[in-house]
């Protein structure tokens, strides 16, 4: 189980989408660029499945884990990751139920 004190670890912020495109060899994999106010964002997110259309994504807002530590997928660098749900159908992102400011806390 994890505590309190876990998740207050983890710096969620909302990121407003500004570029999407798939990842060539990659059916899974699509790469974002977030603006979170203060700064721009890569994010490399296995939900091209569920969104062949990835220019359909620019303008949302959705929940990011601001704080993770960069990865490598498919040589491009990952600088967070996305909070979405899934189910028989495939992904769903989370937006908020407003508009916020990119770079809004999430608590």
């Amino acid at each position: 189980m994890a505590t309190i004190d876990d998740f207050k670890k983890l710096d969620i912020r909302i990121g407003k989408i500004i570029s999407a495109e798939k990842i060539e060899d990659s059916d899974k994999l699509l790469k974002l660029i977030f603006d979170f106010g203060t700064e721009q964002r890569q994010i490399i997110a296995g939900i091209a499945l569920s969104y062949p259309d990835s220019e359909s994504l620019i303008g949302k807002e959705m929940p990011v884990i601001f704080n993770l530590e960069p990865r490598m997928l498919r040589g491009h660098e990952s600088q967070g990751m996305i909070l979405a749900a899934s189910d028989e159908e495939g992904a769903v992102i989370l937006n908020p139920e407003r508009e916020v400011p990119p770079g809004s806390i999430v608590k």
